[in-house]
């Protein structure tokens, strides 16, 4: 399990900002001199194709035993839900009207957040009626897409090891993560002849969110500790299959007790923690999970990913290795949050189906838009509690 490497690239900074749907957008960044940097990072199962497809056939966790009072019957309704949810940084997981399990926990979390019974759907639904404006918006498929779509990336190692960067397959997958959601919802909306012949410039139904702009991360960018994040805290819930993000605030106490996380202290020195971020993960199996306090020790945007085939298959480091170029469709996705137990990391993914379902072997993946946002809640220095 040891031994990996990420072999980055460096570059300039990111800018993160808003949208404004049907503009032109940033420029992607263009990768330059390449440097690898030594880590022990374990590559997921799940993350191959073959590990992918047995993922979708399996059922997610089951939901949590709480009282759910008001859930949305329209599918108007659970896409106006999970937008409000995913915007107010309780992810749902897929943007897609079906909400499942991801979506219950979300509201979950959000509930305790503002102190209410958990289960309380129609609580939400009254929030989300003076905030959210329409539900669609029409998109159009920016210029910048050409430079992060590759339809015959190959599926093979050997063959990805070639490419200039790990691409999305089509454009249909490029808008998909952009908004937040499935291929098949897209398709839903839209109709399988638009979706499928979507290229730069044609314009698409989505929901009507902030998008994941992956043009705007660059190549190897370390996001650098923050004295604005170090007094937060990240809560990994193996067994729930979320993280949790906590800010110091004034904590909201819900019905039948929400968790309060508290810095290291005892009484006056103490800092009570609010709820302020939840998102749904797939965590490393029961052997691999590595239980207690850490610490994160780096967050690497867009990185590159070391494949040893005798590593995976026998534990021992081989001669020869494979360097897989970064990208949304890199095993490790668009961002590395490094802990300081050797090994073991916060990451995105190829395959966001996988999320929830499949177990890694050890690291906690996130969906690629998700894991984007980590770097303006969290960063090194800041502490990890895994349970």
């Amino acid at each position: 399990m040891k031994g990996m490497q990420l072999a980055l690239l460096t570059g300039v900074g990111i800018l993160m900002g808003g949208f404004a749907l049907g503009q032109e957008e940033a420029i992607a960044a263009v990768p330059v001199d390449e440097a690898v940097i030594d880590a022990d990072v374990v590559p997921d199962e799940g993350e191959g194709e073959e590990a992918n497809e047995r993922a979708k056939m399996v059922e997610p966790a089951i939901k949590q035993d709480v009282t759910d009072i008001g859930k949305p019957t329209t599918l108007e309704d659970a896409v106006r839900l999970q937008i409000f949810l995913d915007q107010k940084l309780f992810g749902p997981g897929f943007i897609d009207g079906k909400p499942g399990n991801f979506t219950a926990r979300s509201l979950h979390a959000y509930n305790r957040s503002k102190g209410r019974s958990p289960g309380d759907w129609g609580a939400v639904l009254e929030d989300l009626k003076s905030e959210l404006g329409e539900t669609y918006a029409t998109a159009i498929v920016p210029d910048v897409a050409k430079e992060w779509v590759n339809p015959n990336l190959p599926y093979e190692r050997s063959g990805q090891a070639k490419q200039k960067q790990m691409s999305y397959r089509s454009y249909l997958e490029f808008m998909a993560e952009r908004y937040h959601t499935s291929e098949t919802f897209l398709e839903e909306l839209n109709g399988k002849e638009v979706a499928w012949s979507l290229e730069p410039k044609k314009s698409l139904k989505v929901p009507n969110i902030d998008p994941f702009r992956i043009e705007l991360l660059t190549h190897g960018k370390m996001n650098k500790e923050s004295e604005e994040f170090l007094d937060r805290t990240v809560v990994i819930d193996t067994k729930g299959k979320q993280i949790f993000i906590y800010a110091p605030g004034e904590v909201a106490v819900a019905p039948g007790g929400a968790v309060v996380v508290v810095e290291e202290g005892e009484g006056e020195e103490a800092v009570a923690q609010k709820l302020i971020a939840a998102f749904p993960i797939t965590p490393g199996k029961a052997q691999f999970i590595h239980r207690g306090a850490w610490k994160i020790a780096n967050s690497i945007e867009l990185p590159s990913w070391r494949y040893d085939k005798q590593l995976l298959e026998t534990g021992k480091r081989g001669d020869t290795a494979l360097q897989i170029p970064p990208g949304p469709n890199n095993p490790v996705g668009i961002i590395w949050n490094g802990l300081t137990k050797s090994g073991i990391g916060i990451h995105g993914t190829s395959d966001p189906r996988t999320i929830g379902r499949s177990q890694s072997a050890g690291c906690i993946r996130m969906s690629n838009w998700d894991a984007s946002r980590f770097p303006t809640l969290v960063r090194p220095g800041v502490k990890v509690v895994v349970r």
